[in-house]
């Protein structure tokens, strides 16, 4: 794990934001509005967060005290062990505040849409070329299972202490991964309880453990995450928000590598083992191990799909893929 104390919001490096590791960002967003606050109080704080839409409708998740925090699946995997409601921001204020046996989770929400003006004073403008999508997670003690992201993260702890747990991709593995297609919030999950983990049921998690990065966040203190580490989340006080910054180093025409996954699933998983490998050897081929050879003795104008990618052909290939999945 890296750690870093030194590095300033206006001037967030490059080996930070393209790094394939994690590195923790100390005192990173210390200076914020959102965050001197916090640290003078939780009623300061959630007085601050009054100013930017109190009356603002918001879907948030309820737990029910039995559920300990940890946001999961319902004992047969039918469902899941909470509720989804709506509330005004300043009801879900208020409920923090009176100190609710629930565990509630106002997950990802888009603060230029929900919250106007809060994102101008607690911004990080050095990442304004990438036009990231700026998000606010506020709660109590609570645990959000490991999951990976697409896009690239910067985490800032605004209120509260959070406890980070990542695992490196290739540990997918060992980290038990739930249903696709029936995930809390659009992300396959790890039915691990890293908080808790019970060994006799996953035992290759023993394994995924000498891996792991594990550490906690003040507030003011930031995480760059990069694209699909898988990081598990814990809030480990009775008011706990943060605010995350996702953005992709891929072009914005790219699909998400999800669905091909989805795709691979409905077409390539179930057929016979040598038809499988002849596959995989053209996935190398036109995919993974591909360079500006791969379609070298093709005419320029006849490449096609082989073509270097652009927001055009994008849309062309989008549509030929909609009429095949049509028949």
């Amino acid at each position: 794990m890296s750690e870093r104390s030194d590095v300033s919001a206006e001037a967030i490096p490059a080996d930070v934001l393209q790094s394939t590791q994690p590195v923790v960002l100390r005192g990173l967003v210390r200076h914020w509005p959102i965050v001197q606050a916090a640290l003078r109080s939780n009623v300061d704080f959630c007085d601050y967060l009054r100013g930017f839409g109190a009356s603002t409708r918001l879907s948030l998740w309820r737990g029910a005290p039995e559920i300990a925090g940890r946001f999961f699946y319902n004992a047969d995997f039918s469902d899941f062990n909470f509720q989804r409601e709506v509330h005004t921001f300043g009801a879900l204020l208020d409920e923090l505040l009176a100190g609710t046996p629930d565990a509630l989770y106002l997950g990802s929400t888009d603060i230029d849409h929900c919250f106007p003006g809060l994102r101008q004073p607690n911004d990080l403008t050095v990442l304004a070329g990438f036009n990231p999508m700026v998000s606010l997670w506020l709660g109590n003690r609570m645990q959000v299972a490991a999951h990976f992201d697409l896009p690239d993260n910067i985490a800032c702890v605004v209120a509260g202490r959070r406890r980070f747990t990542l695992f490196p991709p290739e540990q997918v593995a060992n980290l038990y991964i739930g249903p696709l297609d029936l995930t809390p919030a659009g992300q396959p999950i790890s039915l691990v309880d890293h908080a808790r983990p019970d060994f006799e049921r996953f035992p290759r998690y023993a394994e995924a453990l000498k891996h792991v990065q594990t550490f906690e966040l003040l507030p003011g203190d930031a995480l760059f995450i990069p694209s699909q580490w898988w990081h598990g989340v814990e809030s480990l006080e009775p008011i706990s928000a943060l605010v995350n910054f996702w953005w992709r180093q891929s072009p914005p025409f790219m699909d998400t590598p999800l669905n091909t996954l989805m795709m691979a699933l409905l077409s390539l998983r179930d057929l016979p083992p040598a038809q499988r490998d002849a596959w995989r050897v053209l996935f190398d081929h036109y995919v993974f191990d591909a360079d500006d050879q791969t379609a070298a003795h093709i005419p320029p104008a006849a490449r096609g799909i082989l073509a270097p990618m652009n927001d055009a052909s994008a849309r062309q290939l989008r549509t030929l893929l909609q009429n095949r999945l049509k028949r």
